[in-house]
C-alpha cells in the first residue's frame, strides 16, 4: 500500500488524529469509547503517562509547536505546527518511540499506529482557535456523559487529565512542552484573565455547538480554513499526485541548522541586558534559566540533558522544572512574553542567516 502524501511546507499547521492500527472510527466519527482492553492504544495511566512523555521528548527533538493534545482509549488528537516543514518526520519518531515501548511493556510486535494517519492542514486565527475548543471537547462527545446535562459534561469536561484542556484554563500547571499563546492571545484582556475567558469560550459550545465550525470540517478532507485556503490545499496536494512517479513522498522542506548554543544565549543575553553568566546562576525564584532552556532547545538543537551540562544544572528533569516555570510566568508577564519574542525574532533571522550558505532555502525531497 503506498504512503499517503503529505503536504508539507515550515510553518504548516495540522490537526492530526492518529488511531490503533485496525481500530475502525465509531459512528459519529469519535470512537474511543469502550472501556481499555488488550487491544487499546492506552490500556492504563502509565501507557498514557509514557506517551505523553515521548510526545514532549519528540516535540523537542522536531522544533515542533505543540498547541494541544487529547488522549483517548483508541486513539489521539493532535494540533500543531511545523517550522521547519517537517510534519511526516515528527509523527514517525513519535510513533516509533511509542510503539517500541509498547511492545516491550505488553509483549506484543509489529504496527501500533495507523500509519495512515489523518492530517488536515489548518488555516490559523478563527479556524485554529474553533479546531482548538472541537478538539478539546472530544472526551465529552467520546465517553459517556454525551447524552448528559450540560452541567455534568462541563464537569467532566474540567476532570479529564489526559489532555491539554486543564492547563489551559488554569486547573493544572502549564506544560512546557505545549505552546498556549496563539489560543490565550485570541482571548484578548490581560493575561490573568485569558484561562477564564478560553474556558467560557470552550464550554459555551457545550450548550449550543458550533455548527458552522462542524459543517466546515466536512468541506475538504485534506484542510480545514476558508475556500480560497481549501482550494490552495487542493492544487498543491495535486500537483503532489501528479509527481508520485517521481517520487512517492514529495513535500516542500526548509533546510536550517541548529545555532551554537553560545549564540543562542549571547542574544537572549542582549534582549534581557543580563550578562551570559546569569544564565548559569541558581537564585530562587528567577527563570532566566528556563528562559534560556527554552531557546536552547529550540534553536540550539539541543536535548534538556545537553542544556543542563551548558546551564550547570544537574538533570534534564531539572531542566524541565525551569522550563515550566518559566513558561508559566510568560504566560503572566506581558514585558517579558515580548522580550521572548524579540529573541525569537533574533534568533530566527540568525539562523536564517547562518543556514544560506549551506543549503538552498527550499528544496523538493
Amino acid at each position: 500500500m503506498a504512503r499517503q502524501l503529505r503536504v508539507e511546507y515550515p510553518g504548516a499547521i495540522y490537526h492530526v488524529s492518529c488511531r490503533m492500527i485496525g481500530d475502525a472510527p465509531s459512528p459519529g466519527g469519535y470512537g474511543g469509547t469502550s472501556w481499555p482492553t488488550d487491544k487499546s492504544l492506552f490500556r492504563d495511566d502509565a501507557d498514557r503517562k509514557r506517551f505523553i512523555e515521548r510526545l514532549a521528548e519528540r516535540v523537542e527533538q522536531y522544533d515542533v509547536r505543540l498547541y494541544l493534545y487529547v488522549l483517548m482509549t483508541n486513539h489521539f488528537h493532535l494540533v500543531f505546527e511545523t517550522p521547519e516543514g517537517n510534519c511526516s518526520k515528527f509523527m514517525q519518531a513519535l510513533s516509533t518511540a511509542y510503539t517500541v515501548y509498547y511492545n516491550l511493556r505488553h509483549s506484543r510486535h509489529g504496527h501500533l499506529l495507523d500509519g495512515r494517519y489523518k492530517a488536515k492542514l489548518v488555516e490559523g486565527d478563527a479556524y485554529l482557535l474553533a479546531l482548538s475548543r472541537y478538539v478539546h471537547q472530544n472526551p465529552v462527545y467520546a465517553g459517556a456523559v454525551k447524552n448528559k446535562p450540560v452541567k455534568e459534561k462541563i464537569q467532566y469536561l474540567r476532570q479529564y487529565p489526559w489532555s491539554s484542556y486543564r492547563s489551559y484554563i488554569g486547573e493544572d500547571k502549564a506544560l512546557d512542552f505545549v505552546d498556549y499563546g496563539p489560543m490565550l492571545a485570541e482571548m484578548g484582556g490581560k493575561r490573568g484573565i485569558r484561562p477564564k475567558r478560553y474556558r467560557e469560550f470552550v464550554e459555551s459550545s457545550l450548550v449550543k455547538e458550533d455548527e458552522e465550525f462542524k459543517e466546515s470540517l466536512k468541506a475538504s478532507p485534506r484542510s480545514i480554513g476558508g475556500d480560497s485556503f481549501r482550494r490552495w490545499v487542493d492544487e498543491v496536494y495535486q500537483k503532489l499526485v501528479e509527481k508520485r512517479d517521481v517520487r512517492e513522498d514529495v513535500s516542500f522542506r526548509r533546510i536550517t541548522e541548529p545555532l551554537d548554543p553560545g549564540q543562542v544565549l549571547e542574544v537572549l543575553a542582549e534582549v534581557l541586558k543580563v550578562d551570559v553568566g546569569e544564565f548559569k546562576k541558581r537564585r530562587r525564584d528567577s527563570v532566566l534559566r528556563g528562559f534560556a532552556a527554552r531557546l536552547l532547545i529550540r534553536y540550539g538543537g539541543l536535548t534538556q540533558r545537553e542544556v543542563a551540562g551548558i546551564l550547570g544544572m544537574a538533570t534534564g528533569s531539572a531542566v524541565s522544572v525551569q522550563m515550566r516555570n518559566a513558561a508559566a510566568v510568560l504566560a503572566e508577564d506581558s514585558v517579558l512574553s515580548r522580550q521572548e519574542e524579540k529573541a525569537v525574532s533574533r534568533l530566527a533571522k540568525l539562523r536564517e542567516t547562518e543556514g544560506a550558505g549551506s543549503a538552498n532555502t527550499y528544496f523538493k525531497g
